[in-house]
């Protein structure tokens, strides 16, 4: 289906990928991984020739579909989001409009035995069968069940995207990519602005895709229920396993660890060589062996071990300064956008030592309730502080909050104090800011740069209280594992909001569960939570798509018999037409062309009938 040979990439004389190469085949689903600036996007460009490599060539068929979703992209349409969806599959709308044109043309014509009248029949035919192959008539509710799948509810999808935000546009586009069913699917992060909810519905669909699949994510869990490839691009080179993300890690580290061993060998082995060879080489009698041995040393490949670039984040939480048995105490918490209730009446309170993981679906108000709590919005009700409590808050665009005009230095010396300011360079080197990348501008780091930066400089406060909202968006697997660490060592409170199930496993103890305007309280680890109630709410899903799609095929088999139907209807009527041009043609030629059209005609008409008992066994 697709082959890459020997594809280099180089920036400013750095190599970003050197002579790789594979080939993508039918039913592939493949992960690719690797660090922040390993060029996993850069791959996904060049596949779809947005990007050119700087050597090597990719092959691909003519009609192969490639659909791509980029990690940031543009959204404003008037249309609504059902709109969107709809005009999204131009080959379907295209259809449409020209079946539309054809039934125009036939209510206005009378030359019903012309050929350009047949012909016109015959498209008509050829079109209607085309649209039921596509599944034309259940787009809508092929668009319907993707919005929702997807997070919208019913009374969402006529409304225009330029009213939705950026996170739900990208939905929108997601959505326009797949009902589009193209071939070969480019997925670069897509579940970044996912709950996770919608993330498992997402799973369910594409492990069920019949497509090719190419997967940028970094959330560990999802990769591993999807794919069954792993590509990781590290070191300039493509490391190539049959088998899913955590799967690969074990069989790679098991690879080096051989890898080790066989260099060893070789340096034991090239030792001994060249102490033969020392031996021997001044003796007349042992010269020629001696020659020989330096000979067999020239012929080795030196045996290179294969470095994982796993970098990562080392740094611990300070400990926090002491604080209260109650850390948080709400109160009759009320909060409404307009017409829009958020929370009625809520009450909770939060204990020292507590790890909460804040759970619901995106809209439902997980970042209102945070920032109600550090009193960045206006409520109703109270929330109160504990003694002495110090709240340390990751905002979900905290790193857009950063000066972009400082450098990386200039943005940690800004609030470090005391003895912290002697070592600045220090900590940026754990949060791997080293050399001349302290002095580069914020401006210039990539996403995951500028959140770890937002990170160091949460880190230089001893606070009791941490909220974290969506801290590992742009974050590698490797830098969320440290930061998983750090957290697990804290010594603090914790409230925490992440959609990414690996990350939240065995990291908090309770589950704020936000729903009917409410926060609902279980006792009970992240896993646990998603199995007893998403799992629930995906088995029920499951079963009402499969009613669906049970309806779905019955009725498609009834547009394909009306279809078959009419065509035979045309068939016989032509049919007619021909035998009584025959009965009153006296012309030889014309005689022979009407028999043979009369014996096609009548193929035809057989043909359709078979079908038809087909479809109607079936």
């Amino acid at each position: 289906m697709l082959n890459l040979t020997n594809i280099s990439v180089s920036f400013g004389g750095r190599d970003l990928y050197k002579n790789i190469s594979f080939q993508i085949n039918n039913k592939d689903k493949i992960g690719i991984v690797g660090k922040n600036g390993a060029g996993k996007s850069t791959l996904l460009k060049l596949i779809t020739g947005d990007q050119q490599p700087t050597s090597g060539s990719i092959q691909k068929q003519n009609t192969l579909t490639v659909g791509y979703l980029p990690q940031e992209l543009k959204v404003n349409s008037s249309n609504s989001i059902l709109e969107e969806l709809l005009t999204a599959n131009h080959e379907v709308f295209d259809l449409n409009n020209r079946l539309d044109q054809i039934n125009s043309d036939l209510t206005i014509r009378t030359d019903y035995e012309s050929d350009s009248y047949m012909k016109l029949i015959d498209e008509l035919t050829e079109l209607n069968e085309r649209l039921n192959h596509l599944d034309a008539d259940n787009q809508q509710k092929d668009a319907e069940l993707l919005l929702k799948g997807l997070g919208f509810h019913q009374n969402e999808l006529n409304q225009a995207c330029n009213e939705f935000s950026g996170g739900w546009k990208m939905r929108v586009e997601l959505a326009k990519l797949l009902i589009q069913k193209p071939e070969v699917v480019l997925l670069d992060e897509p579940t970044n602005h996912l709950d996770i909810e919608s993330i498992q519905w997402l799973e369910r669909y594409l492990v069920q895709y019949p497509g090719i699949i190419l997967l940028i994510s970094h959330d560990k869990t999802f990769l591993d229920n999807i794919t069954n490839r792993t590509i990781e691009l590290a070191n300039g080179k493509a490391y190539d396993y049959k088998c899913n993300y955590s799967n690969y890690i074990i069989l790679r580290e098991e690879e080096i660890i051989t890898q080790i061993a066989a260099k060893k060998n070789q340096e034991k082995m090239v030792k001994h060589t060249q102490e033969l060879i020392n031996k021997f080489r001044a003796k007349k009698n042992k010269a020629a062996f001696a020659q020989t041995l330096i000979k067999k040393l020239d012929k080795v490949e030196e045996i290179e071990i294969d470095q994982l670039e796993n970098d990562r984040i080392k740094f611990q939480f300070p400990d926090p300064t002491h604080a209260g048995k109650e850390i948080l105490k709400v109160k009759s918490l009320s909060k409404n956008y307009d017409q829009k209730i958020i929370f009625n009446d809520v009450d909770l309170s939060i204990s020292n030592g507590d790890k909460i993981a804040l759970i619901g679906k995106n809209g439902m108000g997980k970042s209102t309730f945070i920032k109600s709590i550090v009193k960045d919005i206006q409520y109703d009700g109270e929330i109160e502080l504990g003694h002495q409590v110090m709240i340390g808050y990751f905002a979900q665009d905290e790193s857009q909050k950063l000066d972009q005009e400082l450098s990386v230095f200039e943005t940690i010396d800004e609030v470090a104090v005391g003895e912290v300011r002697r070592k600045i360079r220090q900590i940026l080197g754990s949060f791997l800011f080293s050399g001349d990348d302290v002095e580069k501008k914020v401006k210039v780091l990539s996403g995951g740069e500028k959140t770890r930066l937002s990170l160091c400089k949460l880190l230089l406060q001893p606070n009791n209280f941490l909220i974290l909202d969506e801290p590992t968006n742009h974050l590698d697997m490797a830098s969320k594992e440290i930061l998983k660490e750090a957290l697990l060592d804290y010594k603090g409170t914790l409230l925490l909001v992440s959609h990414d199930r690996d990350f939240l496993d065995g990291l908090t103890e309770k589950v704020y569960f936000i729903k009917d305007q409410n926060v609902k309280t279980y006792h009970e680890k992240v896993s646990q939570f998603i199995e007893s109630y998403y799992g629930s709410i995906l088995e029920i899903s499951a079963r009402s798509e499969e009613k669906k799609t049970k309806k779905s095929y019955n009725k498609k088999q009834l547009n394909k018999q009306r279809s078959l139907e009419n065509r035979i209807s045309k068939l016989e009527d032509k049919l007619t037409s021909l035998e009584y041009e025959l009965y009153k043609s006296v012309d030889a030629k014309k005689v022979k062309k009407l028999q043979l059209e009369i014996k096609e005609t009548k193929a035809e008409i057989d043909f359709s009938f078979e079908q038809l008992v087909a479809l109607s066994e079936s």
